[in-house]
Formats: structure tokens, C-alpha cells, sequence
């Protein structure tokens, strides 16, 4: 089995609205595309088509699903995502992109950077992702587009900007995303002033490009909760990848945007953001674990077994962990649960999802949903390895799926 890096991010990166922004944590639009194309309803009805992806991260459902003309629904507990997959998914007009562009590039050229009282995000440690001279440059383009066009809303089209900006944060920075947790280089490097305006526009400009290309099919983003989906809805297909239960938090990988474009103003916050998410590990989130009581009583006992074996293995933190994987799927079976009243008769359901390993015991990811789905009555389900993931051995991905009838 390969790690299939065209079943990732990676695949993305060059593929118009898909490469705006990474997280590494997302599926490719081959796969999304492969999974469409798989379904019956594909070829025969395609028109007719209502997806969901409860899940949506940074909308690739969402946006492949409009490039075919479908109609998709997402959500998503994260209100940086919310805002970033609602701009990613926009129509624009050509004649307005023009303008910002030309704006843009006379302004860049002409602006000084700011030498003294430039504001800086309130993030923990910000020395060590960027050195003070990149940092006072980053401030200066976070001070124009704040005061010539305004702070991220979900309407106007400088927001493309912001997100241009998101990606500059990271080019400029010492952090690694390239793995399952975060490191850093051993120096900052510092970026001179001209360095960084041409890399922001380097940025820029394809974005502008490949946002004149409209979408055909509509997206329609909540913030919401996925365990309890709360908008009126029935959908025959649904394409999603919730987190893993190995401890790797979206959190993670989005913080600096977050905090840069005045979505966080402090670790507790990220803490109680994370604590809400299905599989949130930060700050909070992993304390709290000691007090969280299980709400289902039908959890597979395989589940059970895995959890009480991860619990005897570690004297220190055996018991935080097994309780953070009983809890990971405890609130998936809310979510499966939910979900059913708002499918079609005979939807599809289609999950990516990892499974995981704690002190040497595997956390069997594709059984445990199988057996909750059978006990939610779902039926066809199967599950199928689609890659080999870039981590210690025996570690996967799947593509669980299922019908509701």
C-alpha cells in the first residue's frame, strides 16, 4: 500500500481555488472526484445531487461538488474555517478583481515599513516563528489592508487579500506542517522588506487568476456543531473526513491565521475551541478529559476493550488518553445518530478517516464506525484502505461507506 500523495493536500496545492490555502490535515479533489464518480447516482443524476460534508475543513467537498454544478452543504465548528470556505467558495466579478488588483500593486509598491509600534498578534512564543524584522513587515501589510480595506467579513472581495496574507504568515515562518506535529527550525530567518512585498504579491496574483473562474453549483456554509446538525436539510450524499483519534488538532495548524486575522485573542481560547471539536486535544480540551462522563451506552466493545488496554499501559497518562479515544468515538456516534434525520432514503455516506496507536495499541478506526453504523442501522457498509499514511507502520487511512435507507 503507497502513501498516495495525490490523495492529499499536496494534490491541491496547483489546482486553482483548491490551492488557496494548506491544511495538512486535507483530502485531494482526485479523491473527492473518485468517490462522485463511484455512486450510481453520479452519471444518472447528477443534477439532483444534495451534499453534505459535516466536516468541511477548507471546502474541498464544497468546491469540487460546486464545480460539477452540485448543490453542497457544509459545516464546521471553526469559525476561521467558516469564514475561509465561504470566501473560497464566492463568485467574483472579473471587473472588480481587475480593480483590486491594479490598487493593490500600485499600493504595495509605494509602502513603507512600519519601524516603530506595529501590532503584533498575542500568540505565545511569536519569537520563535518569526524573527522581529519579518514580524514588523508582516505588521506593516496587516496594517494597510486593515486600514485601506478592512478587517476579514464574509461579503467583499479583498478578502482575498486576508487570506493571502494567511499564507504569507506561513512562507515567512520557522514552523513545520509537514508531519503530524508541529517543529521548528532552529533560527528564524529574517525576511528583508522587499522580500516579503513580492512574495505577498507572488501570492496574490494567481489567487485573483484562478477566483475569475466561476462556480456553477452552490455552497452553503454553517458554523455548527456536527454532532448536532441544527439546519433543515435531507441530503443523498455525504462526503466528509472528521479528525482522527490520534491527538492531532486542526488547532494546531491554524493558530497563526487565526490569531493574525483576529480569530483568536488567547490560548484559553483556542483551549475551549478545541474542547468543542470531535477529537480537540489543546489546551483545555486534554484536561478536561479527566472529568468527561461517556454519553452512549452502545459503543462496540471492541472500543471498550482497545480503551481499557491504553488505560493499563501508561500510570502517567494511560487514563487521559483512553478517555480521549472513548470520548473521539462517543461523539461520533452522536454524530451518526444525528445524521439520519437528514438523509434521503438510500443516501450515501462516504468517511476518511485514520486509525491511530496509543503505547502500542491500535485503535481499529474503520471496525469501531463499522460496528456503530450496523448499530445505528446502516447497511452496505464497507471499508477499504485508500493509503498508506506517512507515519509509523501499520498506520491508515479508509474510506468507510454506507447507506441509509
Amino acid at each position: 500500500m503507497k502513501q498516495r500523495s495525490d490523495y492529499t493536500f499536496k494534490y491541491n496545492i496547483k489546482n486553482g481555488r483548491h490551492g488557496w490555502l494548506r491544511l495538512t490535515p486535507a483530502y485531494s479533489i482526485k479523491l473527492v472526484k473518485e468517490i462522485l464518480s463511484s455512486d450510481t447516482l453520479f452519471a444518472t443524476e447528477c443534477q439532483a445531487r444534495n451534499i453534505l460534508d459535516p466536516f468541511c475543513g477548507t471546502a474541498t467537498t464544497g468546491v469540487v461538488a460546486a464545480e460539477y454544478g452540485l448543490n453542497c452543504t457544509l459545516y464546521d465548528i471553526n469559525p476561521f474555517l467558516v469564514w475561509f470556505c465561504k470566501i473560497k467558495a464566492k463568485n467574483f466579478q472579473d471587473t472588480s478583481l481587475e480593480m483590486l488588483v491594479k490598487k493593490v500593486e500600485s499600493d504595495i509598491k509605494s509602502l513603507q515599513k512600519l519601524d516603530k509600534n506595529y501590532w503584533l498578534p498575542p500568540m505565545k512564543n511569536i519569537e520563535r516563528w518569526w524573527s522581529e524584522d519579518t514580524l514588523a513587515s508582516l505588521s506593516t501589510i496587516h496594517n494597510y489592508i486593515t486600514t485601506q480595506w478592512g478587517c476579514p467579513n464574509y461579503n467583499d472581495d479583498y478578502n482575498l487579500l486576508w487570506i493571502a496574507f494567511a499564507r504569507l504568515c506561513i512562507e515567512t515562518s520557522a514552523a513545520d506542517f509537514n508531519h503530524i506535529s508541529v517543529s521548528f527550525k532552529d533560527n528564524t530567518t529574517i525576511h528583508e522588506w522587499k522580500s516579503v512585498t513580492d512574495m505577498f504579491l507572488a501570492i496574490l496574483m494567481p489567487m485573483i487568476q484562478s477566483a475569475k473562474t466561476n462556480l456553477t453549483g452552490n455552497v452553503t456554509i454553517h458554523e455548527g456543531d456536527s454532532r448536532l446538525l441544527q439546519y433543515d436539510g435531507l441530503y443523498d450524499t455525504v462526503i466528509t473526513s472528521p479528525p482522527y483519534p490520534n491527538r492531532i488538532s486542526y488547532i494546531r495548524e491554524l493558530r497563526p491565521y487565526m490569531y493574525w486575522l483576529g480569530f483568536l485573542e488567547s490560548g484559553e481560547e483556542a483551549g475551549e475551541l478545541d474542547w468543542k471539536a470531535i477529537g480537540g486535544t489543546w489546551g483545555c480540551a486534554t484536561s478536561r478529559l479527566n472529568t468527561w462522563m461517556q454519553k452512549n451506552s452502545h459503543l462496540p466493545q471492541m472500543l471498550l476493550d482497545t480503551c481499557n488496554a491504553i488505560e493499563s499501559s501508561d500510570t502517567k497518562n494511560g487514563k487521559t488518553m483512553a478517555a480521549y479515544v472513548r470520548k473521539f468515538f462517543d461523539d461520533m456516534y452522536i454524530h451518526f445518530g444525528n445524521l439520519r434525520n437528514h438523509l434521503k432514503p438510500n443516501a450515501s455516506i462516504n468517511y476518511i478517516l485514520g486509525n491511530s496507536s496509543f503505547y502500542g495499541h491500535f485503535v481499529d478506526t474503520d471496525l469501531i464506525v463499522e460496528e456503530m453504523l450496523r448499530e445505528l442501522n446502516f447497511s452496505n457498509i464497507s471499508s477499504t484502505i485508500i493509503r498508506k499514511r506517512n507515519s509509523k507502520n501499520n498506520l491508515y487511512e479508509y474510506l468507510i461507506r454506507a447507506s441509509y435507507n
